[in-house]
């Protein structure tokens, strides 16, 4: 087994971990983002959940990009072919962030020092509700076994999000079925 792939599955375990862990979101997710990009030697890792009326892209976490990076402005589908393409459950390269069109915030990547961008679906049950990016800082295309990582660590930061909103679903039911079973015992 090649050292490549021992970091694979280190940080896959890893992420299974705080997975298995933690149903705090942020956590779950900050720790998702950052194996992510140590695994794959990239600059930076992001993971963002489509809004409901699927239109933007909000914030969910990131690992190594600057404050000034994340405040650039708000990630909307309708200006980013690259996250239109994904969303719709491709895997979309991009060699040279800073000059392609496709990319929404050229100017702020080339500030950033971003040069390539790969970008993945986080789908549950078929449907799209974010995407994760892997930054590098310098020109390159993801490998297939590099892209096969990061699907499954996509896929898993997918389950990890699904399995917090239940979580959270379920504890709102119980505190109203609380709530209604005090009041009805008044």
């Amino acid at each position: 087994m090649s050292e490549q792939e021992c970091a694979y599955y280190q940080s896959l375990y890893e992420v299974a971990m705080c997975i298995n862990s933690s149903l705090e979101p942020a956590t779950v997710l900050h720790a998702i983002a950052e194996q992510a990009a140590k695994a794959l030697s990239a600059k930076a890792c992001s993971i963002r959940l489509l809004d409901r009326q699927g239109r933007t892209l909000l914030a969910g976490t990131s690992h190594g990009l600057s404050k000034g990076y994340l405040r650039k402005g708000a990630v909307e589908v309708a200006k980013s072919k690259i996250d239109q393409e994904t969303l719709t459950g491709k895997v979309v390269q991009i060699k040279d962030a800073g000059n392609d069109p496709r990319f929404q915030y050229p100017d702020a990547a080339r500030e950033e020092g971003i040069a390539s961008v790969m970008a993945l679906p986080l789908m549950v049950g078929g449907k799209a509700i974010g995407i994760m990016r892997l930054y590098s800082d310098k020109p390159r295309e993801f490998d297939v076994s590099e892209i096969h990582f990061a699907t499954a660590i996509a896929n898993l930061s997918a389950m990890a999000i699904e399995n917090a909103r239940m979580h959270q679903a379920l504890r709102t039911d119980y505190e109203l079925l609380t709530a209604y079973e005090y009041t009805m015992h008044e």
